[in-house]
């Protein structure tokens, strides 16, 4: 197990989550599944927690109850190298959910993505800051990241 994994507090859908997730992503899988037995406090053969790994990093998911929900105060930032792969998972992810602006979203459980294409990071960094302020002015007008677009502001003279 690695050192340091996240944890998420789910209101009855850890197993549900933990399956879409890894439906999802390739190089993934689900882990154990620990059910309730006779003594609870969840009915007898539910999900009480699941772990999962998405792309070797491991997750555990716990059906703690209604108490606690996702806020976009954590979010999990996914590195995509093609456009395709950002529509790809944007499209999955947001079933059910909700698409946000600059790559964000939250998936069907209210847990926030951020579906991110590396071309975005390396014009924003940029040395020329002319360049690298227009591809986040036009970043900020966009849901999905479209790389094309991006490109465009780059280049723009």
């Amino acid at each position: 197990m690695q050192k340091i994994t996240p944890f998420l507090w789910f209101d009855g859908k850890a197993e549900e989550a933990a399956n879409f997730y890894t439906s999802i992503f390739k190089n993934s899988k689900v882990g154990r599944i620990t059910r309730y037995g006779e003594a609870g406090p969840g009915p007898k053969g539910t999900a009480m927690s699941a772990t999962f790994q998405l792309e070797g990093q491991e997750f555990m998911a716990l059906n703690g109850g209604p108490q606690f929900k996702f806020t976009e105060a954590i979010s999990f930032f996914v590195n995509c190298e093609t456009q395709e792969g950002v529509d790809e998972l944007w499209e999955k992810l947001s079933a059910g959910g909700e698409k946000g602006r600059c790559g964000w979203l939250k998936d069907k459980f209210g847990l926030s993505w951020q579906i991110i294409p590396s071309a975005l990071g390396q014009m924003l960094g940029d040395k020329d800051p002319e360049k690298s302020k227009r591809v986040m002015q036009a970043m900020l007008q966009m849901n999905k990241i479209d790389i094309r677009v991006l490109k465009q502001a780059y280049e723009q003279r």
